[in-house]
């Protein structure tokens, strides 16, 4: 009689933590790996052509039945599933709602689970605790990035939106350049820039200079690296701008939320994406022109090969660098624009690699799903 047992692990977040999430080495490291595969085509996602970002609830604007949630800001649910070849061979989801209000209650604005299967069975590895992951993998991208693309000599970060994301970013930057020794930080509120400079100096203890400036220009001027992260609401004249007379000669600019740049500045500078075909899937879904609805500096590359006013081999994706199909820093003035959005199979490449450290390591709970299926 064939085994029909069933168990998975069950995986907390302090067990997730023991098990390695927050090793930003090795999460740079694999999300290396992950979006080589993705250049390849070697993964799945959503969607007919593949590229979906998942699937989302929406809510009313007002309510509609006795309670049903209304719309609000990040009011939602949404399943983000993919496939991960290579060294991977697994499927996954992941699961989240999102509320802003959840910070009035000291939780989280989304809270996240991520369900890792077996690719032929499509039984249940692993379920486990996910918003480390996520903030892990997302600011991990932005690592790769400065690994094939800032200077080798990078020592100054300036940090525009002092949030979780630039929190994870930081830490990708100083895994890839660990002669980083001045972070210049700019934010909208005094009480986010506090948090973030004091988490940095108690996380980053060698870097000698940590200081708040007193905006974005401040921030951009001088600095090798620059990571822009701050929500805006939808429309160009919201976004935030950034001009081309203060990004010095060599500079790698990190943008992992809406993004204006100045003609000049795109014309003088690389633009990278870590999967172009996830901003041309993402913009077929909107009205043109696509960045007045969704400000990823993605967004903005795809508009503007749409209209002529930018080539379709100026529109480069990372994984064709990583694996040697287009070149890296050609010389040290180089300017790159870099965007950041943000995939399902991150999300798989990470878990994967967390599991099986788990695995290794004894560490988590075995639950039993079933000894034998009541129907099958």
């Amino acid at each position: 009689m064939p085994d029909t047992a069933i168990d998975f692990l069950y995986l907390n977040e302090p067990d997730m933590i023991r098990a390695g999430v927050t090793n930003m080495a090795e999460c740079v490291d694999t999300m290396t790996d992950m979006l080589a595969l993705f250049a390849q085509g070697d993964y799945r996602m959503a969607g007919t052509e593949n590229n979906s970002h998942g699937a989302q609830l929406f809510f009313p604007e007002t309510e509609t039945f006795p309670g049903m949630p209304v719309d609000g800001p990040d009011r939602r649910f949404m399943a983000m599933p993919a496939y991960l070849g290579g060294g991977y061979q697994l499927a996954g989801c992941k699961w989240y709602g999102s509320n802003v209000a959840n910070k009035q209650r000291g939780l989280p604005r989304s809270i996240l689970m991520f369900t890792l299967n077996d690719k032929d069975t499509g039984a249940p590895l692993a379920i486990m605790s996910a918003n480390l992951l996520s903030a892990y993998r997302t600011g991990a991208i932005p690592g790769v990035g400065a690994r094939y693309l800032a200077r080798e000599d990078a020592h100054v970060v300036g940090i525009v939106g002092p949030g979780p994301m630039n929190r994870t970013s930081l830490e990708a930057f100083i895994a890839v350049r660990p002669g980083i020794d001045t972070v210049k930080v700019a934010g909208r509120g005094q009480a986010g820039v506090d948090a973030f400079i004091a988490w940095a100096r108690e996380r980053f203890p060698q870097i000698t200079t940590i200081e708040q400036v007193p905006d974005m220009e401040a921030a951009v001027r001088g600095s090798d690296i620059v990571s822009i992260a701050v929500p805006s609401a939808s429309g160009s004249e919201h976004y935030p701008l950034v001009r081309d007379e203060w990004v010095q000669p060599g500079a790698f600019i990190c943008c992992s939320a809406h993004l204006a740049v100045e003609e000049r500045l795109v014309q003088r500078s690389r633009h990278v994406a870590d999967a172009r075909k996830i901003y041309e899937a993402w913009a077929e879904e909107l009205p043109e022109p696509a960045h007045e609805t969704v400000g990823i500096w993605g967004i903005a590359l795809v508009d503007r090969v749409r209209d002529g006013r930018m080539r379709p081999e100026q529109f480069e994706d990372i994984g064709e660098i990583i694996q040697g199909l287009a070149p890296g820093r050609r010389h040290e003035d180089e300017v790159f624009v870099y965007s950041v959005g943000g995939m399902p199979v991150e999300d798989v490449a990470w878990a994967t690699q967390v599991y099986r450290n788990a695995v290794r390591d004894g560490i988590g709970t075995r639950l039993k799903l079933w000894d034998e299926p009541a129907l099958a």
